[in-house]
């Protein structure tokens, strides 16, 4: 399993733990998931990237009430995604993750 299939799991197992309660570390504001843009996950980078959108996953995830996942399906879901945010940068990321999610 890749570095970045570990992240993407263990974020997406995280997610779906704790629902819809985004922590951020550095931050004690509040924060919404549903308002941060392409743009500004994508001016994210290396971990910190691949932590925010393994953590948009991990939302979906556990908003639908699911606790399962497919490591390659994510891998492919992340790589639409990057692609979209890159061509849309105005877009809300959750509203670009629940396009490539299908």
């Amino acid at each position: 399993m890749s570095k970045l299939s570990m992240c993407i799991a263990a974020a997406t197992i995280l997610g779906a733990a704790i629902g819809t309660s985004p922590v951020c570390a550095q931050d004690t504001g509040e924060h919404s998931v549903d308002k941060y843009t392409c743009k500004e996950i994508m001016r994210e980078s290396g971990a910190d990237r691949d932590a925010a959108i393994a953590f948009i996953h991990g939302y979906l995830v556990g908003k639908s009430g699911g606790a399962t996942f497919n490591v390659e399906s994510l891998e492919k879901q992340t790589d639409a995604f990057i692609d979209r945010c890159l061509d849309n940068p105005n877009e809300k990321a959750l509203d670009v993750m629940m396009k490539v999610m299908g």
